[in-house]
């Protein structure tokens, strides 16, 4: 059997894996080098070069930055600009702005990134006005795809073309130059998304939708009432209590006071060992008229209105939050003594509230059992790293909670200025792209935004191994002939027609493989092929390998073409039948743009 027959016996076998769904793509993707390897089509250092190759650095560093923004709050507060200016009273507003948000955000941090950080926005602003999921949520997936067009950094296959391009030319697409093609997709999109959508569009919704947590802090605030207990004492320059500690302040002249935590002058939480100063504040407990003696007393500023919204604002911020946690049976927790005012064994947390039975236990100690739920406050942070533990449940996860209702956080300005470096080296090629997602990555772990453990978490592997394990198919087509096979058949086809007849038949074969296997997977497949017809028509391999790029990412058919498909499915309550109707028409669009307009901009 030659090496040729070879390659497209695991090709065939791989797509129908793939599509079959059965066995998990990883296993699929990591079976074809191993194909390759026993058959002795490729050698060892062949097989496994795909996972040392820069494309796959520079794609994990993207995950990586990606999560940085969404962790520092950026995509929060991009998600809060919309529901800011697209309203509820405009249909068309409300899927402009929508797209358009999307399709930038895609453009920086990827399609799955910018999806899964819209969804909860997009849910609350159907509920909110009153249309149906369904005919906002398969939009937003499709708008992201359009986006990925804008930029080099928006989905791995134009990091792959990218490259394609670089091996046969020697020269790269600029950073921004896949918007010649970006901005007519996202154009096209909203149209159709205007003129279309509600005809073809259910009007559904899943039977579980993401939480809405915009007023999260207002709910548990009223839940354990804690409106008139807590108030902000910033510390004046002429207070007597600059030098001291809080942990000893002398509360005895003031009955009921208890102090919950110092903040510093930029709103981090300090312990109750820091050194008090000018500019710190003190969130206390207690009655009003106590609360004023001790301000009137110790030279304090009470915090009003004007310069805080209410206990929401003092408690639940973008340097601390809330959260609730449900003491479980068998816990270590149960018996312990509880009460509000009271610190955590850490020290970083402080307890707000008890309820037994969903009522209020009161203000003096408790002793915890099984099913008591306590209100517990303290630094992001904290609450990350205390509530893993297993002897408390947590009702909604602060990060869940963070990532939708506290924008732009305390590291919100250091990750966008990561995220502009970032794509100013890759905009005036300063560095290579592998180069510059490393040195963007770095900076999110040293700059704190993101432990090492969480960067690991945030990287999606599926992706990275998918495309490091079919990398050498690639090779193995080159090497073997199957892809010069390939191209000669469809020159011999399409030859005579000339290069636009070309490009159409690379959509097609594209756009097929796109709908029921990975669109990075059909890249490295279909790329080959279209670099040597390309060669062989004498053509330039340029505006192909765009053609191919735009091509691939035109997985609108089926829910299992993307991720992001998938993702929107449930939610809005899709059936597998819904996508081809509306993806029908955004596969038109990417083919009029695949096939007619990349030839204007990049001539053969």
């Amino acid at each position: 059997m030659s090496d040729i027959t070879i390659v497209f016996l695991i090709i065939v076998g791989a797509v129908i894996l793939f599509v079959q769904n059965r066995i998990p793509v990883v296993i699929v993707a990591l079976a074809v080098p191993f194909s390759l390897y026993m058959t002795n089509v490729l050698s060892l250092q062949e097989v496994f070069s795909g996972f040392g190759d820069p494309t796959i650095i520079f794609i994990a560093s993207l995950f990586v930055v990606s999560a940085g923004l969404e962790a520092a709050g950026v995509t929060a507060w991009v998600g809060q600009q919309l529901i800011k200016y697209a309203g509820t009273d405009s249909r068309a507003r409300l899927l402009t702005f929508m797209i358009l948000i999307v399709a930038v955000l895609t453009a920086m941090i990827s399609v799955n990134g910018a999806v899964a950080a819209l969804l909860p926005v997009v849910v609350v602003m159907a509920i909110r006005t009153n249309i149906k999921p369904s005919q906002l949520l398969m939009p937003l997936a499709f708008g992201a795809h359009c986006g990925s067009m804008l930029a080099l950094s928006g989905t791995p296959i134009s990091v792959i073309t990218n490259d394609a391009l670089m091996d046969a030319t020697g020269d790269s697409f600029a950073f921004f130059e896949f918007a010649w093609v970006g901005v007519p997709l996202v154009i096209g999109g909203i149209l159709i998304m205007y003129f279309f959508g509600e005809k073809l569009l259910p009007h559904t919704q899943g039977p579980s939708l993401p939480g809405d947590f915009s007023r999260h802090a207002r709910t548990l605030s009223e839940q354990y009432r804690l409106d008139g207990q807590y108030f902000h004492l910033k510390i004046r320059d002429d207070s007597p209590l600059i030098g001291g500690k809080a942990r000893t302040m002398d509360l005895a002249g003031f009955p009921g006071l208890t102090i919950l935590r110092v903040k510093g002058a930029g709103g981090l939480p300090l312990t109750d060992e820091s050194v008090l100063a000018a500019g710190q504040s003190l969130v206390v407990q207690g009655p009003p008229d106590v609360v004023a003696a001790l301000a009137d007393s110790k030279h304090l500023s009470v915090l009003h209105a004007g310069e805080e919204k209410g206990v929401e604002d003092i408690l639940f911020n973008r340097a601390s939050g809330l959260a609730e946690v449900v003491i479980p049976p068998r816990s270590a927790m149960i018996g312990d003594m509880a009460f509000p005012g009271m610190t955590t064994q850490s020290g970083d947390l402080v307890v707000l509230g008890v309820h037994r039975a969903g009522e209020d236990a009161g203000p003096g100690a408790v002793k915890l059992a099984a099913g008591d739920t306590l209100l517990v406050q303290g630094s992001w942070e904290a609450l990350d790293r205390n509530l893993a533990d297993p002897a408390v449940l947590v009702v909604d996860s602060p990060a869940v909670v963070r990532k939708q209702a506290v924008p732009l956080g305390l590291k919100a300005k250091t990750a966008i200025i990561i995220l502009i470096a970032m794509v100013a080296m890759l905009a005036f090629n300063i560095v290579q792209p592998a180069i510059a997602g490393l040195i963007a990555a770095a900076a999110v772990i040293l700059s704190g935004i993101l432990r090492v453990e969480e960067a690991y978490t945030k990287i999606n592997w599926t992706t990275i191994i998918l495309v490091g394990a079919m990398m050498p198919l690639s090779t193995a087509m080159f090497q073997t002939g199957a892809a010069q096979l390939l191209a000669d058949n469809l020159i011999l086809v399409l030859g005579d027609a000339g290069p636009t007849a070309l490009l159409m038949g690379l959509f097609v074969i594209s756009a097929i493989l796109g709908q029921v296997i990975s669109n990075t997977a059909t890249a490295l497949i279909v790329i080959p092929i279209a670099t040597l017809a390309a060669h062989g028509l004498g053509v330039n391999v340029t505006p192909v390998l765009m053609s191919v790029n735009v091509a691939c990412a035109a997985a609108f058919l089926t829910p299992i073409a993307t991720p992001v498909n998938l993702m929107v499915m449930g939610p809005a309550g899709y059936k597998f039948t819904d996508y081809w109707k509306l993806g029908g028409l955004m596969m038109l669009l990417f083919f009029v743009v695949s096939v007619f307009w990349v030839p204007v901009v990049w001539p053969f």
